[in-house]
């Protein structure tokens, strides 16, 4: 089939190869502009592009579509039988969406109408579910509001993080969108009385707030791993936690309980198992603390 690809970061390169690899001709895939990024900030082109460019695909990079009525008309002209949507990061417009004769089929990851928006990976392990999955939806102008094609679950188990996450389900959907454009499935109404909405992160949500219980923290240090990454701070020194796990002990909220950075919380305790200081690599607690000894009794988060 003719399509056209639309992604931009590391969760959608799967289903990229997949459509590639099946035979599917891309006439174009479109992604966000190269943009800078890191410390020395040099552009960077998204991994969409890297591996469009690789495998020879025409690559087109609007810094807009709503509002660019040449860039739409682009889109129809390369008379697609359908569009794949893969955590984009453009609102398609209404003419666009109507263009390809299948129109426009979306790889969100989650259990719609569960988790519509933009950061439904993380919240669904924050908010304690024990299941996710792909849904291929057919895509309209609502936010993930769209008619759904196929469902795949996958189980959250408490050890879960977004990045092993992230990959599973980066694979499903490159197996489901290759199911979905061979099989035109009925499409399904979402049940809109159903329907929860995951908010876009920032850094600031990864700052552990050590009122909370150990059950809800240990969730944000999982889900936020690796973006937007959580923090406390340790003598007034910003200490990212990379890893965490429920432990045993209690106390005043934030304070170390004993010699291997177990912290008390709201209700219950977390260790802290992995942890970075700026500047500094990260660092296995057991070997952090041989170089910078916290005592019990030290408050967190001042």
């Amino acid at each position: 089939m003719r399509i056209a690809f639309m992604g931009s970061p590391e969760f959608a390169v799967p289903a990229l190869r997949a459509l590639h690899g099946a035979g599917h001709d891309i006439a174009a895939v479109y992604c966000q502009p190269a943009r800078p990024a890191g410390r020395g900030h040099a552009i960077r082109r998204s991994p969409v592009q890297v591996e469009a460019t690789r495998l020879g695909l025409q690559v087109r990079t609007p810094a807009r579509l709503r509002t660019d009525p040449e860039a739409a008309e682009a889109f129809r002209r390369l008379h697609l039988g359908a569009a794949v949507v893969a955590a984009y990061g453009l609102i398609l417009p209404q003419p666009m969406l109507d263009a390809p004769h299948r129109g426009c089929l979306n790889i969100h990851a989650s259990l719609l109408p569960r988790w519509r928006g933009a950061a439904p990976i993380q919240t669904a392990i924050l908010a304690g579910d024990t299941e996710t999955g792909i849904t291929i939806m057919q895509m309209e102008a609502g936010l993930d509001s769209g008619p759904m094609l196929l469902r795949q679950s996958i189980p959250i188990s408490g050890e879960t993080t977004t990045a092993t996450l992230h990959d599973a389900l980066a694979a499903i959907g490159a197996k489901l969108i290759l199911d979905a454009l061979a099989t035109s499935p009925a499409p399904a109404p979402q049940p809109e009385a159903e329907a929860t909405y995951a908010a876009k992160l920032s850094r600031q949500d990864g700052r552990i707030d050590w009122r909370e219980s150990a059950a809800v923290i240990d969730r944000r240090i999982r889900a936020f791993d690796p973006w937007p990454g959580t923090f406390t701070s340790l003598a007034g020194a910003p200490l990212k936690i990379l890893a965490a796990r429920p432990a045993g002990g209690s106390g005043t909220a934030g304070t170390v309980l004993d010699d291997g950075l177990t912290v008390a919380c709201g209700s219950g305790a977390v260790r802290l198992t992995r942890v970075q200081l700026p500047g500094r690599a990260p660092l296995d607690a057991d070997a952090f603390l041989r170089g910078h000894p916290v005592p019990p009794g030290t408050l967190l988060g001042q």
